[in-house]
């Protein structure tokens, strides 16, 4: 519950690591759907649903109770792959500075694509030598047909011993991942899929100190709260 860590603690980066890899494990074992954003869904308990098939968390709703139904009730759910990645990271954040922290600062969820609270203060490395199980890595399928533009790439997040879990593709070994990605090629390619050099990981340091960290009020301007930075496969990418 984040009792016993203090910002920076070593240890707290592999907590939250394991607590990555059991999060992806135990999505991969609850019953959530791939879809498009057109076709997704969610728990209307929990979350309102957006014209752009995005999921915003209900007024009065505490945020940790809303990403924990993602893993409890996993059949009410279907998302794609980016966004799988973001409710992963936080499920494990949850686990480790605790349900109160996390409600205190991130208060506003808005669960679409590679949209994410600023506080997770995410961190792209661009070597598979520094890529350490628990990091959120990108398989890119360059030449994929045009009619499944949700197949140009996978977001995964990697276990460890040659393992990923995909959203959508499950648990694979890379070769695994890649001979999926190529079956949603254009008819007759011989552009393979590929594993690619980015990863992503929060900064752990700073969230070992969230614990304890009052809330910081937010702007007044709700969109510039919202906007966020990210980066997927080779794009970048600006939401407001």
């Amino acid at each position: 519950m984040g009792i016993g860590y203090g910002p920076g603690d070593p240890s707290f980066e592999r907590s939250m690591r394991a607590g990555i890899i059991a999060a992806a494990e135990s999505m991969n074992a609850g019953g959530t759907e791939f879809s498009n954003f057109k076709n997704s869904r969610c728990n209307p308990r929990y979350w309102n649903r957006t014209d752009n098939g995005g999921f915003q968390l209900k007024e009065g709703v505490a945020p940790s109770a809303a990403i924990n139904d993602i893993f409890e009730n996993g059949s009410l759910y279907a998302f794609e792959c980016a966004m799988a990645m973001v409710m992963i990271l936080y499920k494990a954040t949850i686990g480790v500075i605790g349900e109160a922290a996390f409600d205190r600062h991130f208060g506003d969820i808005f669960l679409w694509d590679w949209n994410y609270d600023s506080n997770l203060q995410m961190i792209t490395t661009f070597e598979k030598s520094d890529m350490l199980p628990g990091d959120v890595v990108y398989f890119k399928n360059p030449d994929h047909n045009p009619d499944k533009p949700e197949w140009q790439g996978e977001n995964a997040i990697m276990l460890g011993d040659d393992r990923y879990y995909g959203h959508g593709l499950g648990i694979k070994s890379s070769a695994q991942m890649i001979a999926a990605l190529n079956r949603h090629r254009v008819p007759g390619s011989r552009i393979s899929a590929c594993f690619t050099d980015e990863a992503l990981h929060p900064n752990f340091a700073y969230i070992s100190g969230l614990a304890m960290r009052a809330a910081v009020p937010a702007p007044e301007n709700k969109g510039a709260r919202n906007t966020i930075f990210s980066r997927i496969g080779v794009k970048s990418y600006i939401y407001k």
